[in-house]
């Protein structure tokens, strides 16, 4: 019998739950939402499964099954900071 979900893999599930994890951990950290946030949790999850390949490639000390830990975590980071790194370069709205 057919299932009504089609099947995602779960390289793309975990790193939608590191990318999230680590864009919650960004806004702890920061202590403040701003409206690039917008941006930071898809750069954040993208990152995660960019390392996930970058990982089955290099090798990876943390791994859970299939999936590297260490360097999804280290390219969500990645991304996190270059959504970041444009947002403080690129000039403030003026209020109405």
């Amino acid at each position: 019998m057919e299932s009504l979900f089609p099947q995602v893999a779960p390289s793309i599930v975990l790193s939608v739950l590191v990318g999230a994890f680590n864009s919650c951990l960004y806004v702890v950290l920061r202590g403040v939402v701003r409206p690039h946030l917008i941006a930071v949790v898809p750069a954040a999850i993208v990152g995660a499964y960019i390392g996930q390949a970058v990982g089955g490639r290099v090798g990876d000390p943390i791994e859970i099954g299939d999936f590297s830990l260490v360097w999804s975590t280290v390219l969500a980071w990645v991304g996190i900071l270059v959504v970041v790194g444009f947002a403080s370069i690129m000039p403030d709205r003026e209020a109405d």
